[in-house]
Protein backbone atom coordinates (compact mmCIF):
# COMPACT_ATOMS: atom_id res chain seq x y z
CA UNK A 1 0.00 0.00 0.00
CA UNK A 2 1.34 3.30 -0.70
CA UNK A 3 1.33 6.19 1.64
CA UNK A 4 -0.70 8.68 -0.64
CA UNK A 5 -3.76 5.99 -0.04
CA UNK A 6 -3.50 6.31 4.08
CA UNK A 7 -7.01 8.16 5.31
CA UNK A 8 -6.95 10.90 7.11
CA UNK A 9 -6.46 9.67 10.91
CA UNK A 10 -4.58 6.45 9.98
CA UNK A 11 -1.56 5.22 11.41
CA UNK A 12 1.00 2.79 9.17
CA UNK A 13 4.36 1.37 9.62
CA UNK A 14 7.54 2.06 6.21
CA UNK A 15 7.93 -0.28 4.65
CA UNK A 16 10.01 0.77 2.10
CA UNK A 17 11.20 4.86 0.30
CA UNK A 18 11.33 4.01 -3.28
CA UNK A 19 12.61 7.94 -3.54
CA UNK A 20 16.21 9.90 -5.64
CA UNK A 21 18.49 9.31 -3.62
CA UNK A 22 19.09 12.67 -1.89
CA UNK A 23 15.53 12.71 -0.68
CA UNK A 24 15.45 9.41 0.76
CA UNK A 25 18.28 10.14 2.62
CA UNK A 26 16.97 13.78 3.79
CA UNK A 27 13.45 11.50 5.04
CA UNK A 28 15.82 8.72 7.11
CA UNK A 29 17.30 11.87 8.38
CA UNK A 30 14.48 13.57 9.32
CA UNK A 31 13.44 9.56 10.89
CA UNK A 32 11.43 8.36 8.59
CA UNK A 33 13.47 4.59 8.69
CA UNK A 34 11.86 1.34 7.89
CA UNK A 35 9.33 0.44 10.53
CA UNK A 36 8.86 3.71 11.78
CA UNK A 37 5.24 4.51 12.70
CA UNK A 38 3.55 7.76 10.65
CA UNK A 39 0.39 9.12 11.66
CA UNK A 40 -1.56 11.11 9.42
CA UNK A 41 -2.65 14.20 10.29
CA UNK A 42 -4.74 15.75 7.48
CA UNK A 43 -5.11 15.52 3.93
CA UNK A 44 -4.91 17.79 1.12
CA UNK A 45 -5.98 17.24 -2.31
CA UNK A 46 -4.41 14.65 -4.17
CA UNK A 47 -1.63 12.63 -1.94
CA UNK A 48 -0.55 15.55 -0.08
CA UNK A 49 -0.46 15.28 3.26
CA UNK A 50 0.66 16.05 6.75
CA UNK A 51 1.90 13.32 8.96
CA UNK A 52 3.53 13.51 12.36
CA UNK A 53 6.71 11.03 12.49
CA UNK A 54 8.51 10.80 15.89
CA UNK A 55 6.76 13.88 17.52
CA UNK A 56 7.36 16.42 14.54
CA UNK A 57 5.04 16.93 11.96
CA UNK A 58 6.16 17.16 8.49
CA UNK A 59 3.81 18.35 4.66
CA UNK A 60 4.48 15.67 2.08
CA UNK A 61 3.92 16.29 -1.23
CA UNK A 62 2.25 13.39 -4.08
CA UNK A 63 5.56 13.27 -5.67
CA UNK A 64 6.96 11.58 -2.56
CA UNK A 65 4.06 10.19 -0.87
CA UNK A 66 3.48 8.06 -4.36
CA UNK A 67 6.84 6.74 -3.63
CA UNK A 68 6.63 5.53 0.24
CA UNK A 69 5.13 2.08 0.50
CA UNK A 70 4.18 1.41 4.25
CA UNK A 71 1.23 -1.41 6.10
CA UNK A 72 -1.31 -0.25 8.08
CA UNK A 73 -1.09 -0.67 11.87
CA UNK A 74 -2.49 -3.90 13.11
CA UNK A 75 -5.26 -2.57 16.26
CA UNK A 76 -4.73 -4.58 19.19
CA UNK A 77 -7.24 -5.30 21.95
Amino acid sequence: MLLKDIPKGQSCIVEKLNLPFQMERRLEALGMTKESVISVLNRKGRGIMIIKLRGARFALGYNMTKNITVRKVRETS
